[in-house]
């Protein structure tokens, strides 16, 4: 009998394999603790292909090695951040595994053979390598052996156990290249914008922001690029009007709704004359009908990323924790290895079985035996989505549950998605009936279709998808009739809205920006830094830091936030890991190419300065005198409608509110003149558009104020500020009137058009219109911000 040392990644996968492998086993299994106290040693016997073998069971937690610097380069301030794409880097273990360490290298010493349980993708071939060095270097003559598993089932771990193979090198070096790569690019960057940045300007995303880290990742700003680059169109989108005719047709049957089929105009006077056309011929022939049998087909077999994009569409999930709750059901044995980019089941896998495990869900159970029943013709082996991993199959259950006790909703909702939609891969797709109905009104066509849902088939367990059937009248070629409504109606374009997860996920996958396995974590790093922000419909904000830092870059010319440079490295990574390129090769091209990016950023840094100018204030910790002065943004500009509105200081101390898109646009708020300080806050007013519009932080000179009012305020210089407006009314503003004259106690001046308003007692004088209302009616003719 020969001992052999089993190291799988985790304590609880350790445990499930010892349980699975002992079972039957004549004494048992025996548990011991390690040296680390998380990471027990379980002990059983067993036959491996006729040889009996002594098992000792064990794990790590993760990596057990960690790259980084020599000491000497690992102080931010201990060299230029451009030595960083050279400096020597070691792999090591770090103390907080030292005892697990150890605990390897006791057992690895009285062990003839060393069995690698390591998850089987990438990273794990990694982890499995660092294992390999500290067992190696304890016991020279170890027999090194890895089993591939997807599944923590019986089925499939006593089949890895007898059908050893040997560890991938190539998959190891690729993880190896993505370490070095990242740690080079991450430290320099992160290190060149904190220290050029941090100090200068006070960044509200922070508590302590002498301890802020404006962190820089090569999947992560691009992640963060798809977040702004969406943002921005949505910015710069004017509305355009256009108009459409529409039609419609009420019969006995129903009534049938026509759209044009030039679907719309931009041009007015183009869509009249084509609207009268049809008003003065509007008898309806119908040119065409056209019926067709249509199928929807069921979704191809799970991959990681569609399980995290669909468990964001169906139940607003966070892709973070998407992933952590099919870990734990995999860990727990009821799902396949949920990271995969498998789509595509391979003709070994078993899908009767699956399905068989499923019959007796008190809800799915009964479409798991139609399936299984050959009379309804409803099994369809599935199709592919065309990736294959060569690591795993797609995510699919390996276990029946009706529902454990000690599961949360999110377990339940998850185990329910890969389950129906494992069931729905197999089935049928569903089949209606469609009817397509073109007429013809005065030489201009419409159509109208409607569809009838003849058999379900998978849409019967996926309850996720739908098909939606609609009724038109029944309508035979050269029928005519009169509409019953033909109307022109009018309409302007939208911007599309904010990313979603699920969209983002998309883009990320597309782009090839990280894994199956680390998306998640990209997008879990840009919230956690305060770049981004997440609402409850799983949409995605740039912040104003996430904002500032990809204008710097892009201002630069380097498209350092695109996903361009990533996804080459990202490409040449797969290479390395397929054989096809050497890992030295990949590290030293794309390692040439961003220290030449990081030399170019750094010469153009003023461009990351006048970004941040844009979105923050200066500290005071910052003694430099640059050119550019740090404005405080208040609301976008209603007038020119381009540019931002910001705080600002004139030299005789008053406060105003104007537009950065002077002097071509000369949008003004003057604030009240006994306004002592003034700033910005956080808040963002509730009504007034466009916005958003901050709230300022008013304090107000105690002797010019009347009775009744605070010294303190927060206000709102948007409109609905009832105080602000009455503190004008009776103080007037800080402005001066042209000519440098400033204005008497009763005068107040509103800029941004050319009317002077001047106050008399309760009757205002509007010199531009030479005509006089009463205080109501020029507030509200004309509201005190837009004059």
């Amino acid at each position: 009998m020969i001992n052999v040392l089993n190291v799988a990644e985790k304590p609880s996968v350790a445990k499930s394999v010892a349980t699975i492998l002992s079972r039957n086993q004549q004494h048992g299994m025996r548990v011991r603790d390690g040296r680390s106290r998380y990471n027990k040693i379980f002990e059983f016997n067993y036959v491996i292909n006729g040889q009996p073998c002594h098992m000792l069971m064990t794990s790590v937690t993760g990596h057990l090695m960690e790259l980084d610097f020599e000491d000497r380069f690992r102080k931010w301030h201990s060299c230029d951040p451009a030595d960083l794409y050279h400096a020597p880097v070691r792999k090591y273990v770090p103390e907080d595994k030292i005892d697990i360490k150890r605990t390897l290298e006791e057992e690895a010493r009285r062990c003839q053979w060393l069995i690698l349980w390591l998850d089987c993708d990438r990273e794990g071939e990694n982890i499995a390598f660092e294992v390999m060095d500290v067992c190696g270097a304890a016991n020279h003559n170890l027999t090194i052996w890895r089993a591939r598993f997807s599944a923590l089932i019986d089925r499939e771990i006593h089949e890895a156990a007898q059908n050893l193979i040997s560890p991938n090198q190539c998959f190891s070096d690729a993880v190896d290249a993505r370490q070095e790569i990242d740690l080079r690019i991450g430290a320099s960057f992160t290190r060149f914008q904190t220290m050029l940045l941090r100090d200068k300007f006070v960044i509200d995303s922070a508590q302590d922001d002498r301890n802020l880290v404006l962190s820089y990742g090569p999947c992560q700003f691009p992640t963060l690029g798809f977040i702004v680059e969406r943002y921005w169109e949505i910015q710069s989108h004017e509305p355009e009007e256009f108009w459409t005719i529409n039609c419609s047709h009420k019969s006995d049957e129903g009534i049938a709704n026509f759209s044009w089929m030039r679907g719309h105009l931009f041009d007015y006077t183009s869509a009249v004359i084509l609207y009268e056309m049809c008003v003065q011929e509007p008898t309806a022939t119908v040119m065409k009908v056209h019926q067709q049998e249509k199928r929807k087909y069921p979704p191809h077999p799970l991959s990681t990323i569609e399980l995290e994009k669909r468990a964001s569409r169906y139940f607003r999930m966070s892709s973070e924790l998407t992933m952590k709750v099919a870990e734990d059901l995999y860990q727990a044995g009821f799902i396949s290895y949920p990271r995969t980019e498998t789509d595509g089941f391979s003709s070994r896998t078993d899908l009767h079985t699956i399905v068989r495990e499923q019959q007796e869900h008190p809800v799915w159970g009964s479409y798991a035996q139609r399936l299984l029943d050959p009379g309804t013709e409803l099994w369809r082996n599935p199709g592919s989505g065309g990736h294959d991993d060569k690591a795993h199959p797609p995510i699919h259950p390996t276990k029946f549950s009706a529902g454990e006790s000690a599961w949360s909703l999110d377990h339940h909702r998850v185990y329910e998605l890969v389950v129906r939609h494992f069931l729905a891969c197999v089935s049928q797709p569903a089949i209606g009936a469609e009817t397509i109905v073109e007429i013809d009104i005065a030489g201009e066509q419409f159509s109208a279709s409607g569809r009838v849902i003849l058999v379900k088939n998978y849409l019967d367990v996926y309850r996720f998808e739908s098909w939606g059937s609609s009724m038109i009248p029944t309508y035979v070629q050269g029928q005519r009739f009169l509409p019953t409504t033909l109307a022109l109606d009018s309409g302007v374009t939208r911007p599309p809205p904010l990313l979603s997860e699920a969209d983002l996920l998309s883009c990320m996958d597309k782009a090839g920006i990280g894994t199956d396995a680390t998306m998640h974590d990209h997008i879990k790093k840009l919230l956690d830094r305060f770049y981004a922000t997440k609402d409850t419909n799983t949409r995605f904000s740039p912040t104003n830091l996430g904002e500032a830092l990809v204008m710097g870059y892009d201002d630069m010319g380097y498209e350092l936030w695109k996903p361009n440079l990533r996804s080459m490295m990202e490409f040449d990574m797969k290479q390395v890991s397929m054989g096809c390129k050497r890992k030295a090769e990949v590290l030293d091209t794309c390692l040439q190419q961003m220290k030449a990016c990081f030399l170019d950023a750094r010469v153009n840094k003023v461009k990351l300065l006048e970004a941040m100018a844009i979105f923050f204030g200066r500290s005071d910790r910052y003694g430099g005198n640059d050119h550019h002065v740090a404005a405080e943004i208040v609301r976008p500009c209603g007038l020119c409608q381009e540019s931002n509105m910001v705080l600002r200081r004139s030299r005789d101390g008053n406060f105003m509110v104007g537009c950065l898109g002077f002097p071509q646009c000369r949008n003004a708020i003057w604030l009240p003149g006994p306004v002592l300080e003034a700033t910005v806050s956080t808040n963002i007013c509730n009504c007034c558009t466009p916005g958003p519009v901050y709230l300022i932080q008013f304090k107000f000179r105690q002797l010019e104020i009347p009775p009744g009012f605070n010294v303190n305020h927060l206000g709102c210089i948007g409109g609905c500020d009832e105080t602000l407006r009455q503190l004008i009314e009776i103080c007037g503003t800080g402005s001066r009137v042209q000519g440098n004259k400033v204005p008497s106690q009763n005068c107040a001046v509103a800029r941004g058009g050319s009317l002077v308003i001047e106050r008399s007692c309760s009757i205002y004088i509007c010199r531009s219109f030479n005509s006089k209302v009463t205080m109501f009616g020029i507030k509200k003719l004309f509201p005190w911000h837009r004059l």
